[in-house]
């Protein structure tokens, strides 16, 4: 069995995180260029088994379409070009920006490092495939 790869998709920035082969816990693996994330993944998909990816989808709280969700909607097409034989699944993400800095803060990270955005990044992809691991199970 294969990992599962999330991504949290922004427009300088995107936040990966990726299970353990058992696919039981999210962790949290990269921030990356956004103009270099195919490339990341391909060199990634190279060294591991990736059998599916979970792609976060901006949402507003009315439930609507934001406004970065018609780039996410490109990238996830280019995904599934670049990588025909896997999965993609969209994950709701409203909040997990906000639940990323609280578990940064609650877990005791230092202000300076809350404050590098591309932990924020990571941590919030790490929530998505986490939820999604829970909702499959």
């Amino acid at each position: 069995m294969g990992r599962v790869l999330a991504i949290d998709y922004g427009t300088k920035r995107t936040g990966i995180a990726v299970t353990d082969a058992l696919r039981i816990i999210a962790t949290p693996l990269d921030t990356v260029a956004t103009p270099e994330l195919l490339n990341f993944l391909k060199a990634y998909l190279q060294k591991e088994t990736v059998d599916e990816f979970v792609v976060g989808m901006p949402k507003t709280l009315k439930n609507e379409d934001s406004a970065i969700a018609p780039l996410v909607r490109k990238f996830v097409e280019e995904l599934k070009k670049t990588f025909p034989d896997k999965p993609v699944h969209l994950a709701d993400e409203r909040f997990t920006s906000s639940i990323a800095m609280r578990a940064m803060i609650d877990g005791g990270m230092k202000k300076k490092d809350r404050q590098e955005k591309g932990n924020v990044d990571k941590i919030s992809a790490t929530i998505i495939l986490q939820s999604f691991l829970d909702a499959v199970r």
